[in-house]
């Protein structure tokens, strides 16, 4: 949240005191203590420097003991006019809070309190009392409540208290409810305000809350903050509140002559049908605010098992179980599967019908899967990646052969048009995006399990060769993880492969990482928290039910306990935001 032209005392909700020692160098600040209670004028073994403060007050010191404490010292002593001085006026500290800190540095204590909690920290931010800055934080964070938690975050920022910033956005999110009705929530800034409301992480109960928050604070000075309340309600949520609430409270509202639209938008959404991606006008209003910040879930869809499935499931890494989610219209096989503005899964291709197009709209309450606009080309075993919300399906079995060729869905526009075909057709390809480049990697050709690699460039419409990986893959997965490309599992003509590699685009090399516990042909593949999931797959045998992840950081993989609930080849994997309507 941005500075406030004032910043309000923090509100104490508790009387308290916070004590902060050092544990180390007990006898050490014993010694400093001797030398500064044995001051000697001048005399270079004892005190060599007085501070004078702005009142008049002279505390008295070493140069040596105070430059190794504090950088803001270390600078004055070495690099400053200071340095020569005996006498240093001190005006921008108070002379209460730079005794307490110089008697900090020769005794590694110190007591914050409700009383000398204000002039502490701004003198321990300025001479870079890290410690002391650190314990004040802490006293704060101790007292923070419903009352004082926008106070508090406003000292936060004003000295550079990250954590305490973090900690205290956090309160006033969560306990929004409580915060809204006090009375420093009434003298937020602008800013501070539309940052507020245009958080994903408020917990309200219902947006009705944030519609009511935002009129109590306009009408709090209305004179000067009447035209503000449009760009306000850019950021309420106005379309995920009731109709009848629409009807009887926003309607009725004398303040939104000027936001009619608003209005009108948030009826026109109630006349829509929400579950369809051609007609509903999705925007930040239309979208679920996510309390505690935004989980991501596995969501594997469809494949083959002892037949084609209709089913689909997602895992939570929170709890390490995975759970149904709504069935397909019918079941797909080799098919691929997309996310587009963040709310919207698409199934494309696939066995049955092979240009056909489903849509699973995510943030619907009841969440149920739709036919959209068909793909121009048949294409089963193809691949699928997604720049910038736009759709690409690439290759594939046409029912006539290997297509080369690739379609592009433009969401806006909700058309599919052919762009530039590949260099050669491919199906069973691997497909990423990284920095906006649509990589395919490998497949099968001509007889021939492919280990050529090559880039689609959107701005350029234009496909262009990449290095060859290490071995050739067919029906592999793809993932792109910190900057990489990685080649998971397939075939290489002989045999189901659990070997893995990466590309470095800097670099164009390929290299290889650790091998899978398992062999994994057609497996779905996500990444999840710094994690690249393999999910799936066949062995040549059966399909497998288990899932393991990749970790850069200690370059291992990891079988995750959980088994999925069905066994799946030819499945379609992403990760997804975690939709409010995916029930446990």
């Amino acid at each position: 949240m941005q500075n406030t032209k004032k910043i309000p005392e923090p509100i104490r909700c508790e009387p308290a005191k916070y004590e902060y020692k050092k544990s180390c160098y007990a006898e050490i600040y014993r010694v400093l203590q001797s030398f500064l209670k044995m001051y000697v004028f001048r005399d270079e073994i004892y005190c060599d420097f007085q501070l004078e403060t702005n009142d008049g007050k002279i505390i008295n010191g070493h140069k040596v003991v105070l430059a190794s404490a504090s950088p803001y010292f270390h600078a004055m002593f070495t690099n400053c006019d200071e340095k020569n001085q005996y006498l240093v006026i001190m005006k921008q500290l108070d002379s209460t809070a730079l005794q307490l800190l110089v008697n900090f540095i020769y005794t590694g204590e110190i007591t914050v309190t409700e009383n000398n909690l204000h002039v502490l920290l701004p003198a321990s931010n300025l001479l870079q009392l890290q410690e002391v800055k650190e314990a004040c934080c802490d006293f704060l964070q101790a007292q923070m409540c419903p009352k004082n938690c926008i106070g508090i975050n406003a000292l936060a920022d004003l000295h550079s208290c990250k954590k305490l910033l973090t900690s205290s956005e956090l309160y006033i999110q969560q306990h929004f409810l409580d915060v809204a009705e006090g009375n420093e929530f009434l003298y937020l800034s602008t800013g501070q305000m539309v940052k507020l409301i245009a958080s994903d992480g408020v917990k309200v109960p219902s947006e009705e809350k944030i519609f009511e928050s935002v009129i109590r604070w306009v009408k709090h000075d209305l004179g000067s903050r009447k035209c503000i309340l449009p760009q306000l309600m850019e950021h309420v949520r106005l379309p995920l509140t009731s109709k009848d609430y629409i009807l009887k409270k926003v309607v009725e509202e004398p303040l939104l002559d000027d936001c009619k639209d608003y209005v009108i938008e948030a009826l026109h959404f109630h006349l829509l049908e929400s579950d369809k991606l051609i007609t509903i006008p999705h925007n930040i209003r239309t979208k679920a605010r996510q309390p505690g910040g935004i989980d991501k879930v596995i969501f594997v869809v469809g494949g083959e098992g002892h037949n084609v499935i209709s089913s689909t499931e997602w895992y939570d890494p929170n709890i390490n179980q995975w759970h149904f989610g709504p069935k397909l219209i019918t079941p797909r096989s080799g098919g691929g599967l997309a996310v587009v503005k963040d709310n919207f899964v698409l199934y494309l291709g696939g066995i049955i019908n092979s240009r056909s197009v489903d849509v699973l709209d995510l943030s619907s309450e009841s969440p149920s899967w739709e036919p959209t606009v068909e793909m121009l080309v048949n294409r089963f075993n193809l691949g699928v990646g997604v720049i910038n919300n736009y759709v690409y399906a690439v290759g594939g079995d046409d029912g006539n052969s290997y297509s080369n060729s690739v379609e592009m869905f433009d969401c806006k526009t909700q058309e599919w048009s052919i762009v530039t075909n590949m260099s050669t057709g491919r199906i069973g390809a691997g497909i990423g995006v990284l920095n906006d480049i649509l990589y395919v990697v490998g497949g099968y050709y001509s007889g021939q399990m492919l280990n050529s690699v090559e880039s689609y460039h959107p701005t350029l419409d234009k496909w262009i060769s990449v290095p060859e990986m290490c071995l050739s893959r067919c029906d592999l997965g793809v993932g792109v993880l910190n900057g990489l490309l990685y080649a998971v599992g397939g075939h290489d003509g002989l045999q189901v492969l659990r070997s893995v590699e990466t590309f470095q685009p800097n670099t164009g090399v390929w290299s290889t990482i650790p091998d899978m516990h398992l062999c994994r042909q057609y497996p779905g593949v996500a990444v999840l928290d710094g994690l690249l999931y393999a999910v799936g797959g066949d062995d040549g045998t059966s399909a497998l039910d288990s899932v393991e992840f990749y970790n850069p950081n200690n370059n291992t993989w990891t079988m995750v306990t959980a088994p999925m609930n069905v066994a799946r080849t030819c499945l379609g994997v992403v990760a997804i935001d975690r939709p409010l309507h995916f029930k446990a």
